[in-house]
């Protein structure tokens, strides 16, 4: 009889073990692992330089910056090529479940150049966040920060291949 009652605790924990927080840790360990390169914004008033992670595969794009807190100031997630499998620029649509910070999506043309910010995305939302256009590369960083360094459509995006 006490062993029973062993084994059952042993398998609530062990069911416990399946939930956001192992996620999230695995997102962090995803993060740590993950390759990273340089991406410039020639806006306007300037040049920016982010550091962020290359989400190259369609794993790595499905999961995106789920469950991810704390990101760098000028961090964030370039999804590139888009789409992972090739075949040239496509339509693209994001969503923000499970992800618990704001982000600034930038979708990115072929030529480089900014097709559209979507600013500010609603964390943990479903809703459909569409490029409206056929997009090589996105761009995902913290929420605001376009509008807070002024890059708008149309400006040019860069980074090491």
């Amino acid at each position: 009889m006490k062993f029973h009652g062993l084994a059952a605790l042993a398998l609530l924990i062990g069911a416990s073990a399946c939930t956001g927080r192992d996620a999230a840790a695995t997102a962090g360990n995803d993060a740590a692992q993950a390759p990273r390169t340089e991406v410039t914004i020639a806006s306007t008033n300037g040049r920016h330089v982010f550091r962020v992670e290359v989400a190259d595969t369609v794993e790595k794009q499905q999961r995106g910056l789920m469950y991810r807190t704390g990101i760098p100031k000028d961090g964030g997630m370039l999804f590139a090529p888009y789409p992972p499998e090739g075949g040239g620029p496509r339509e693209a649509s994001f969503w923000m479940k499970n992800t618990p910070s704001p982000l600034d999506i930038i979708f990115i043309r072929a030529d480089g150049t900014i097709a559209r910010i979507a600013e500010n995305t609603v964390p943990f939302s479903e809703a459909q966040v569409p490029s409206g256009e056929p997009v090589a590369a996105v761009l995902e960083l913290n929420g605001g920060r376009s509008a807070e360094l002024g890059i708008a459509e149309g400006d040019k995006v860069s980074w090491k291949r």
